[in-house]
């Protein structure tokens, strides 16, 4: 059985070149988001064999298997589409889904007892406890607090370009009605590469056009 990625992902093919670096950090913050879940895991451990509740290994464990992939389809991936096709509808999609993600981090930085996260409250609370577990807990508040602090930069950063761009409401509204969202280039190059399977693998072709968002500044 042959096995497919499940995205077609290159960013110095498909996104504008004054956006490129942008698209990668953000990129870059959803693994450090995906290894501080995995070093989340590891801390609960830590904290189990501390002392501490077996609830919390579980509940970290789905959150890692639950958060890291639906992060990068529900809030990188509509940024990605964003910036590659101009595409107001994902911008609003991202800031949305991108806000209650910062809100999750907040929580999970917080770190209240029982919910499968090594916040300030959990560690702090924990070392007198047990100081050795309660160390390995304070690596991981220290990337939830700084994983949490470069989204919300992000989110600054992106709403930003958007507005000083023209980006609004309205224009999100029209590609919702008119079908544009659905990315109908997109499509119709997935129905040539199929016509043309025989002729061997080819890559999808996406709209090349550049967003006229401003660059006064690099993040």
């Amino acid at each position: 059985m042959r096995i497919k990625p499940c995205f077609y992902h290159n960013i110095e093919e498909e996104i504008p070149q004054t956006h490129q670096q942008l698209v990668l950090r953000v990129y870059t913050l959803w693994m450090m988001y995906s290894g501080t879940l995995c070093m989340n895991v590891i801390s609960c451990i830590a904290w189990w064999a501390g002392g501490g509740s077996s609830v919390n290994f579980g509940l970290s464990l789905l959150w890692l298997i639950l958060f890291s992939p639906c992060s990068y389809t529900c809030w990188f991936r509509p940024l990605y589409k964003a910036f590659r096709a101009d595409s107001s509808f994902n911008f609003m999609a991202f800031f949305f889904i991108f806000f209650l993600q910062c809100v999750l981090a907040v929580i999970q930085t917080v770190g209240i007892s029982g919910w499968g996260t090594c916040g300030w409250i959990a560690t702090v609370i924990f070392f007198n406890q047990n100081v050795g577990s309660a160390i390995v807990m304070l690596i991981t508040t220290l990337l939830f607090t700084l994983v949490t602090a470069l989204m919300a930069l992000v989110l600054i950063r992106v709403h930003r370009l958007y507005r000083g761009g023209g980006g609004s409401l309205e224009r999100a509204q029209e590609e919702w009605s008119t079908g544009v969202w659905k990315n109908a280039p997109v499509r119709e190059a997935g129905l040539n590469a199929a016509a043309h399977a025989a002729q061997g693998p080819s890559l999808p072709q996406y709209p090349t056009a550049v967003p006229s968002y401003p660059n006064n500044s690099n993040w």
